[in-house]
C-alpha cells in the first residue's frame, strides 16, 4: 500500500514537515539517512549539518540557559544518554535536532535509517528504493536533503571542525571564540566576501585568502572587501593545513604561494570556508528540474512544487541563498501544508 506522503532527509526541513504532516493525519514516513561513515564525512549524515555544530544561537525560542532538564525530560533515555552533559550556552546543534526529532515522532512519524537511493516519477504512485535495497511507493514526496558546504579536504581542516573550522559566517560568527580575534576565510566570489565583511563586524582582522592575483567576486564587491579596514587580502595564496591544538583549538592557518610554493604562517583563531556548497541531489539523477548549481527549482513562485507534480522540495536542497536553520524550517512548514493541499485535491 502506498504511502500519503515519504520525506527524505532529516534537517530541520524534513523534521518540520514530519510535525505538520504527521499532525494533519498524514500519517508521514520519515528516511533520515544511512548512519554510514561516508556520508557523515561528506556532511549529509542523519539530522543534518546542525547535528555537526556547536552552539547554535540564532534558532528562535532557545536563549542562553540551562536545558539539561528539559532535555532530560523530552528526549527519549535512550537517545539521552549519548549526548553530552548540557553547558549554560543555549542550544548546540545536536540537541536542537534531537528535540525536533522527538517532536515529529512523537505525532506519529515513523521513521527509517536509511536513505533513498532511486526513484522512479514517471508513474504515481512514485516508486523508490533505499539504499538497503526495500521498495516503497507514495502519492506524494517532499525532498529534504540538504546541500553540504565543500570544504578543502585537509586532514588537519577535519580534525578542527567545530574547534574554529566552519562553513557558515552568519551561523559561526558572532560566537564568543571569534570575537576580537584574527579570522582567515577562504575563498574569491561574492560569498567569500560577504562572509569576510560579516565576520569583520566581530573579528579584528580578516584575512581573505585566494588562490588568484584577482577575485572572482562582482566588481562592487572585490571594492567593499579592498575599501573595509579590517580586511586584508592575501593574493596568490592557498591553505596547506590548519594550525592547531586540542586545548585551543584552530590557532593558524599555513598558506603556500600559488606563485613560487613558498609557505608561511598565518596566526587566526578562525578558519572559514566560503568556496561553495554542494546539494544532496545525486539520488535524483537528474529527474526534477534544478538550476545551474543541481539544486531543485521551485516552478510555483512561493510553492515548493518542483517540476514533478506531487513532488515537493524543501530546505538548503532548493536553496542556494540563504541556508539557515530557521528558513529551512519554514520551507518545511510550507512542503507539508503544499503535500496535504495537493492530497486532498486528488481525494487521497
Amino acid at each position: 500500500m502506498a504511502e500519503k506522503v515519504i520525506i527524505i532527509g532529516s534537517g530541520p526541513a524534513g523534521w518540520t514537515a514530519a510535525i505538520y504532516a504527521a499532525r494533519a493525519s498524514l500519517e508521514p514516513l520519515l528516511f533520515e539517512g544511512a548512519p554510514i561513515q561516508e556520508y557523515y564525512d561528506q556532511g549529509r549524515g542523519p539530522l543534518g549539518q546542525l547535528a555537526m555544530t556547536t552552539e547554535v544561537e540564532n534558532y528562535p525560542g532557545f536563549p542562553a540557559g540551562d536545558m539539561g532538564a528539559y532535555l532530560d525530560d523530552s528526549i527519549d533515555d535512550s537517545l539521552r544518554k549519548y549526548m553530552a552533559p548540557h553547558e549554560k550556552t543555549g542550544v548546540s546543534g545536536p540537541e536542537l535536532m534531537e528535540l525536533m526529532r522527538q517532536q515529529a515522532k512523537n505525532f506519529g512519524t515513523r521513521i527509517i535509517n536509511d536513505d533513498i537511493s532511486e526513484v522512479d516519477f514517471t508513474e504515481k504512485p512514485f516508486k523508490l528504493k533505499s539504499l538497503g535495497g526495500e521498495s516503497f511507493e507514495a502519492h506524494s514526496i517532499i525532498i529534504a536533503t540538504g546541500a553540504r558546504a565543500n570544504y578543502l579536504g585537509l586532514e588537519s581542516e577535519s580534525n578542527f571542525k567545530n574547534r574554529g573550522v566552519s562553513a557558515c559566517a552568519v551561523c559561526d560568527g558572532a560566537l564568543p571564540r571569534f570575537r576580537d580575534v584574527p579570522l582567515v576565510v577562504v575563498g574569491g566570489g561574492d560569498s567569500a566576501v560577504e562572509e569576510a565583511d560579516y565576520l569583520s563586524k566581530f573579528a579584528s582582522k580578516v584575512y581573505l585568502v585566494h588562490r588568484r592575483d584577482k577575485l572572482r567576486a562582482s566588481k562592487i564587491m572585490a571594492q567593499r572587501a579592498e575599501e573595509n579596514p579590517k580586511i586584508e587580502i592575501l593574493w596568490n595564496s592557498k591553505p596547506v593545513e590548519v594550525l592547531g591544538d586540542d586545548e585551543n583549538g584552530v590557532t593558524g592557518v599555513r598558506l603556500q604561494s600559488t606563485v613560487d610554493d613558498s609557505e608561511r604562517d598565518v596566526a587566526a583563531t578562525g578558519f572559514f570556508l566560503a568556496i561553495g556548497h554542494t546539494p544532496n541531489t545525486d539520488f535524483l539523477q537528474g529527474k526534477l528540474e534544478m538550476n545551474a548549481k543541481k539544486y531543485l527549482t521551485w516552478t510555483v513562485p512561493f510553492r515548493t512544487n518542483t517540476s514533478v507534480e506531487g513532488v515537493f522540495a524543501a530546505g538548503d536542497v532548493s536553496d542556494d541563498y540563504y541556508r539557515q536553520a530557521v528558513t529551512a524550517a519554514g520551507t518545511g512548514c510550507m512542503s507539508a501544508l503544499d503535500a496535504e493541499r495537493y492530497l486532498a485535491a486528488q481525494g487521497l
